[in-house]
């Protein structure tokens, strides 16, 4: 179904005229849909080759045995796609992002705040992955040439992933779609490569350790879902290019089943190498796992692709999007600003050994303001608006969504509380009592009833 479009009576005349076609990326509702069921699985699949899934692999190193690492994993990507599904379907329905559909629930001033939350990890990533991508081109280089200078190649491969994101979802959409092949052909290889590598060690240690079933393994399916937690947030960003058609339980499915192969084969390399070796510095292991310069090459070069396709998708449009709205900036603009801003996060300190445990308190600690954000906008778009919006409302700065609610305000506060409390699992803990409490004062509390129309 081509060049679909939202309701007409959803949209005023005056943003009707906003709507941009495909590839013209703007914060206006999407008419014209660029992507069918294959070409946004083959997407998201191509933009989940996360190294922080490497790492994380790395972190549960002797709290859980092999098998209760695969199914952490496991069951972290079905919560994934559960919640894509959920929080997509504005987005998908009505054609708008992330930072629009946000304005009902915390208020046109108010969307500030979870459009901080979710770009401050977004640019943290997007600098971290940056990295590593230089890192490995700069091994092919020292190997092959002789140039040796990793901050060269840092420079220069951010600038790339700039030019490229620049271009929007079109083509964002072929370079997704292009590179899935080649990055499961190049994850499968690395696997087959760890386990031939170290399998011995592996046998003795990890398949007979007895592991724990009990708080550490559900805080590991939390790690693994908390790496997705921010895309969890700005899903609509995505799902408003889909075209329409697709029902909620084969959206979920999409989701689970483009998320859960990189995860599980990054996850459980990290788990098994770092198991072996004590390194987590994905660079060093593959170094020292492929004995063939062929072979090696191509692999770092995977890293290196990998990179660009997770970066584009996952830490370019979410903050970009969040400086059109805050900034009014233009899509191209604010793509530049957020390579620039990536510079700043000194990814190198983050790829040491010892950064393994620094980047799981990481992603505790955003998954903690993450999810009372993602319940927020669940109970709004499901229990207070009943999934019908009134478009033109979201676009109107007088409007009954002006300023702020604090509703949304107190309610996130009271979820991140909660979830600091639990740390282990923050993003599970901090869902019902947000959602809870967001649900009563919109109900009950007066000066959100404005809201609640």
């Amino acid at each position: 179904m081509q060049n679909q479009t939202i309701p007409p009576q959803s949209v005023s005349p005056d943003q009707a005229a906003q709507t941009k076609s495909a590839g013209d990326e703007s914060l206006a509702p999407q008419q014209t849909r660029i992507m069918g069921r294959f070409s946004y699985l083959l997407a998201w699949f191509g933009g989940c080759v996360s190294i922080g899934t490497f790492t994380m692999g790395s972190s549960v190193v002797g709290s859980l045995n092999l098998i209760q690492a695969t199914l952490a994993i496991a069951i972290g990507c079905f919560v994934i796609g559960v919640a894509l599904a959920i929080n997509g379907a504005a987005g998908y329905k009505y054609g708008i992002p992330f930072m629009v559909q946000a304005r009902s629930a915390f208020g046109f001033a108010g969307t500030r705040l979870p459009g901080l939350v979710r770009a401050v990890p977004a640019i943290v990533w997007y600098g971290f992955q940056s990295w590593i991508g230089a890192g490995a081109l700069n091994m092919v280089s020292a190997t092959l040439f002789g140039f040796d200078n990793l901050v060269f190649f840092f420079i220069a491969f951010q600038f790339l992933q700039i030019g490229l994101s620049v271009m929007g979802f079109q083509g964002i959409k072929w370079l997704e779609n292009i590179g899935s092949g080649f990055i499961l052909l190049s994850l499968v290889y690395m696997f087959y490569s760890t386990v031939q590598q170290y399998g011995d060690a592996l046998s003795a240690n990890l398949l007979t350790m007895e592991g724990s079933w009990g708080l550490p393994f559900w805080g590991a399916t939390m790690l693994f879902l908390g790496i997705y937690s921010t895309m969890i947030l700005n899903v609509s960003d995505y799902s408003r290019e889909h075209k329409r058609g697709t029902g909620p339980g084969l959206l979920t499915t999409i989701y689970a089943m483009s998320i859960m192969p990189c995860t599980l084969f990054m996850g459980l390399i990290g788990y098994m190498v770092s198991e072996a070796t004590g390194v987590a510095d994905p660079i060093q292991v593959f170094a020292s796992a492929v004995n063939n310069t062929p072979l090696l090459m191509t692999t770092l070069l995977f890293i290196a692709f990998a990179q660009v396709t997770t970066n584009v998708l996952n830490n370019v449009v979410p903050p970009t999007y969040v400086l059109m709205d805050v900034f009014k900036l233009k899509f191209r603009t604010a793509t530049v600003i957020v390579g620039l801003l990536a510079f700043a996060t000194f990814p190198w300190e983050l790829v040491q050994d010892e950064s393994a445990a620094g980047l799981q308190l990481f992603v505790q600690t955003y998954s903690a303001f993450l999810g009372p954000i993602f319940a927020i906008l669940a109970v709004d778009y499901y229990l207070i608006r009943r999934r019908t919006l009134d478009i033109a409302k979201f676009y109107d700065e007088q409007g009954p969504y002006r300023g702020v609610n604090y509703a949304a305000l107190i309610a996130t506060a009271v979820g991140i509380v909660v979830a600091l409390f639990f740390s282990a699992v923050s993003w599970y803990a901090s869902l019902i009592p947000a959602g809870l409490t967001y649900y009563l004062l919109m109900r009950h509390w007066t000066p959100c009833q404005r809201f609640c129309d």
